[in-house]
């Protein structure tokens, strides 16, 4: 049975005191132990990150662009490895767990041109003999606090461009699927990376606490639900550090009435079930505009029924189990409360078949199939609360104008998506709906490394998104240097306030 212990200064350490179980997810069975660090291993943590910082931050930007190039490289040689560590703790299959490593690649790449996104600007002769420039310089040590859902994407998005910014990092990740980071961490020191630039210490909120109050941690990146995002926020903030903390999502797709509904079924299936519903940017409701609600949730439920559940590892397997038995019975709790509050089943994934096991209500491991709940009434608890799982709600509206009030009036602004062939619907769409992150018959709006990922609302706490232009200026802060070279002739003292000449 294998033991997960954090990486400080280079090197394994720790699992001496406190532990916490792994599970298998399509099993049940626990397949190992992880270490839940202490105050004193985060402290070690931090101190090997701050004495490995000063020779880093001095680092040529070429030197650290020919390590993050290096990285890449074995990143992409050990994606089946690393995809298989996923799938074999959170339970997604292979090919998605694949997806999520090549998503993650994609940041490392935008952190290759690091050379480029720090150039500064330079203005000669500002006054007489006087020129100013603008620089940006990294902020320390800073700290990712990552979920379980994409336990190596969304540690992408945060350290490859901190530490091409010239920062160390220590990384938390989620204690329910810890395996990844250890071995992005050994790959970091094959590619070159000084040891304590990259440090991981496996935990729970002991660890997310004392990262949130160390005075030596300079900012937070925190990925999670909104209740803990809320918490990394004001901790971290009370503590003087930057913090980007994103929360929680409840995605809507509207559908309107001249859509291609067989591109919309599709897309609906592929983006509410994907990752068994457990991604913030999953599609979790449908607003079918009438009249097609009808004919949309027979094609949904067609698909639906088509889906092959099992094992990570079974390359039949379309959708894998949830990642905790408590997570699973409080996402399935929702389906009964979909009845309670007036909404239809049409799906029940407890009835659902999985690969080798029987009904999902049945089987070993922490099994939920796909869902599909029709008139789910607006407003419903069914409709607004996050359920992070494969259940797929459809909500019926009259017209555009209802269905965009219904986004607008959730708690939550993170991804949405519209469905349409008027592109005169399209374009007031993405300038009337209240959300961060807009697909157009797109409906998983990710967007590329080198634009910013990030909501609006009750989805993001701080100022500044992840990844793209924005991560660079969240792990620098700028100077603007102005400078004069005298000639010779220069002289006399003059007490005067310094004016432009």
């Amino acid at each position: 049975m294998k033991s997960v212990q954090h990486w400080i200064g280079g090197a394994l350490t720790g699992g001496d005191g406190r532990t916490g179980d792994i599970f298998n997810p399509a099993t049940g069975e626990v397949s190992g132990h992880v270490a839940l660090a202490s105050v004193e291993e985060v402290d070690a943590a931090v101190a090997a990150a701050s004495a490995a910082f000063p020779a880093w931050r001095d680092a040529s930007l070429v030197k650290r662009t020919q390590v993050l190039f290096r990285f890449r490289e074995l990143m992409n040689t050990h994606r089946d490895e690393l995809a298989a560590l996923i799938s074999a703790e959170h339970g997604k299959v292979h090919s998605d767990a694949l997806g999520e490593v090549a998503r993650g690649l994609e940041v490392v790449e935008f952190a290759c041109g690091i050379p480029h996104l720090l150039k500064g600007g330079f203005s000669e002769g500002v006054s007489t003999r006087v020129d100013s420039y603008s620089i940006r310089q990294p902020l320390g040590v800073v700290a990712g606090i990552t979920p379980f859902n994409f336990p190596a994407m969304v540690p992408m998005w945060m350290y490859p461009i901190a530490i091409a910014c010239g920062n160390a990092f220590v990384l938390k990740p989620s204690e329910k699927d810890p395996s990844a980071s250890l071995l992005m961490a050994r790959l970091w020191q094959e590619a070159g990376l000084p040891d304590g630039v990259f440090n991981v210490v496996q935990g729970d909120k002991e660890a997310v606490d004392r990262l949130l109050e160390h005075p030596d941690v300079r900012a937070v990146s925190f990925v999670g639900s909104t209740p803990i995002a809320r918490y990394v926020y004001e901790t971290g903030t009370s503590h003087g550090k930057r913090v980007q903390a994103l929360g929680g999502a409840k995605n809507h797709m509207l559908v309107l009435p001249d859509a291609d509904l067989d591109l919309v079924a599709d897309s609906a299936v592929s983006a509410g079930f994907g990752s068994a519903g457990e991604r913030c940017m999953a599609i979790s409701v449908v607003l079918a505009v009438d009249p097609v609600g009808d004919e949309l949730v027979e094609k949904i439920s067609e698909r639906v029924g088509r889906l092959v559940i099992g094992p990570g590892d079974d390359p039949k397997a379309q959708m894998g189990p949830l990642v905790t038995r408590e997570h699973r019975d409080k996402v399935a709790s929702y389906l009964d409360l979909g009845l309670q509050e007036g909404a239809k089943l049409v799906v029940d994934g407890r009835e659902s078949s999985v690969l080798g096991g029987g009904k999902a209500s049945e089987a070993p491991g922490f099994w939920l199939g796909p869902t599909v709940l029709d008139h789910v009434p607006a407003g419903s608890r069914v409709h607004t609360e996050e359920i992070f799982g494969p259940v797929l709600s459809i909500v019926r509206v009259s017209s555009y104008e209802e269905g965009v009030r219904v986004i607008n009036d959730g708690e939550y602004g993170n991804g949405t998506a519209i469905f349409t062939n008027d592109g005169g619907a399209a374009r007031r769409f993405q300038n009337e709906v209240e959300v961060g992150m807009i697909g157009i018959n797109v409906p998983i709006p990710v967007p590329m490394a080198f634009y910013s990922f990030g909501g609006w609302k009750a989805s993001l706490f701080g100022d500044t998104h992840v990844h793209g232009s924005e991560g660079v200026h969240f792990y620098t802060r700028g100077k603007v240097v102005t400078s004069r070279w005298l000639d010779p002739s220069h002289g006399g003292v003059n007490l005067g306030f310094p004016t432009n000449a």
